[in-house]
């Protein structure tokens, strides 16, 4: 059986000498990676040296190769198909209160000397009535006006006079009508005749 001479112990590198040669290697390793391999694989060159050997160039195209397959593959990929919206259920159509049949009325009323009386009709924004009214007795007072919950009066006109006739529109929605005073010093009779849109008459005074 042939044996191999056993090396003497003065032969084998010492424990220095091997950390010194390691520490060589790893220098040398670490040169390559700054100067060949991150120019040349990555475009990278902290040393510049890669630019002098041209393999920074050569870096940068494998890059951007790279990314342009990327993109490449990214496009190629079929698109997500787009959620299904649920359709909007149809909205009601919006209530619409309905508007007041036009209707003509008279009312009549007897006022004692002093005495006064107030007509309103219920009307909806935007409503007109026709109307005219006359005194049996002479000129009296009058005031033409309406009011709402929140308003408690808004003033159409006034004045003095036995007869008067025009059309009333409403602002708003509420209570629209004539207050009158008999300052004739005898009983008067007022006639009062409508026609328009209005849903109903009523004395309030």
């Amino acid at each position: 059986m042939y044996n191999a001479n056993k090396p003497d112990a003065s032969e084998l590198p010492s424990t220095g000498r091997l950390l010194k040669s390691t520490g060589i290697a790893v220098v040398i390793a670490s040169a390559l990676l700054v100067t060949v391999v991150l120019p040349a694989e990555y475009g990278v060159d902290p040393t510049r040296v890669g630019s002098l050997l041209g393999l920074t160039e050569m870096g940068r195209i494998k890059m951007q190769l790279a990314a342009e397959a990327k993109s490449e593959e990214t496009a190629a990929l079929p698109a997500a198909a787009p959620a299904p919206q649920a359709s909007a259920a149809p909205s009601a159509a919006p209530a619409t209160a309905e508007a007041p049949a036009t209707r003509t009325d008279e009312t009549v009323l007897t006022l004692a000397p002093d005495q006064g009386a107030e007509i309103k009709l219920v009307m909806a924004e935007g409503a007109s009535v026709r109307y005219v009214w006359s005194s049996s007795g002479g000129r009296i007072n009058y005031d033409i006006h309406a009011d709402r919950p929140g308003t408690p009066y808004h003033g159409y006109g006034k004045g003095s006079s036995q007869r008067e006739e025009g059309e009333l529109v409403a602002v708003f929605t509420g209570s629209h009508g004539w207050f009158w005073r008999n300052r004739t010093g005898e009983p008067v009779t007022i006639t009062l005749r409508t026609e328009g849109a209005y849903s109903e008459v009523k004395r309030v005074v």
